[in-house]
């Protein structure tokens, strides 16, 4: 995955924090470089820091019950990470943050950012609405996968990217992030192999089209639009981020 990608994705105002906000938490943070295939955070730690992505990638995820890696977002710059812990009693981490991308990141102490927050009503909202819209996006990868099974995380992965990293063509909507088998696997808590299958299908259905590089359009967005009976969510809860 190229960090270049990432600035084409289609973000909307909700994805940003106000000036004043981003001002605070810049002003609280202590810079710290991260490595790839390093962890920022694992599931269970304690958490006494939220993080602010300033560059590099970082993927949020966690392992299921069957040792198998569930991806649930992609961090980019300016991303702010494990911020799920605010305002809690003995705070953990619920997911795990794994470096991708050598980068850096801004750490803030959790105890001196509710503080701030506390003297500060309108900023409080403002960061708890914030945290709101992160929430309904994990929300809803859960419930594609809870209520439509690997299948159904697939092509539910498979719009969100279309969302993000979507180019519309004559042959339809050709996704420019390319992934391996194994990297959508992780979205979907499924084996390379699953991912092979489920994707040969759609081929043969005409679905999607692949080519030889690996980037996919997908010819009917509709077809998996309606196997997973989406809801038509709005695209800053529907996507990759």
């Amino acid at each position: 995955m190229q960090t270049a990608l990432l600035e084409k994705q289609k973000i909307t105002k909700q994805d940003y924090l106000s000036d004043e906000l981003r001002q605070l938490l810049e002003k609280l943070g202590v810079s710290k470089k991260i490595h790839k295939d390093t962890y920022l955070f694992q599931e269970g730690m304690e958490a006494q820091e939220i993080y602010i992505l300033k560059s590099g990638l970082v993927q949020v995820g966690k392992i299921t019950s069957e040792g198998k890696e569930l991806s649930l977002r992609i961090c980019k710059s300016n991303d702010i990470v494990g911020e799920l812990t605010l305002f809690c009693d003995d705070p953990k981490f619920l997911l795990s943050g794994k470096v991708l991308e050598d980068g850096e990141v801004l750490v803030v102490n959790r105890v001196k950012l509710e503080k701030e927050l506390a003297l500060n009503g309108q900023l409080t909202i403002e960061f708890m609405k914030w945290v709101s819209n992160h929430m309904r996006k994990f929300q809803s990868k859960i419930r594609d996968l809870l209520l439509n099974g690997k299948k159904g995380a697939l092509y539910s992965t498979l719009i969100r990217l279309a969302n993000s990293y979507g180019n519309t063509t004559s042959d339809g909507i050709e996704i420019e992030m390319i992934l391996t088998n194994q990297e959508l696997g992780k979205f979907c808590a499924a084996t390379r192999e699953s991912v092979n299958r489920m994707l040969s299908e759609l081929r043969k259905l005409d679905i999607i089209y692949i080519d030889e590089d690996g980037k996919i359009t997908i010819k009917d967005i509709q077809f998996l639009r309606d196997e997973i009976g989406c809801e038509n969510c709005p695209i800053e809860v529907c996507n990759i981020f």
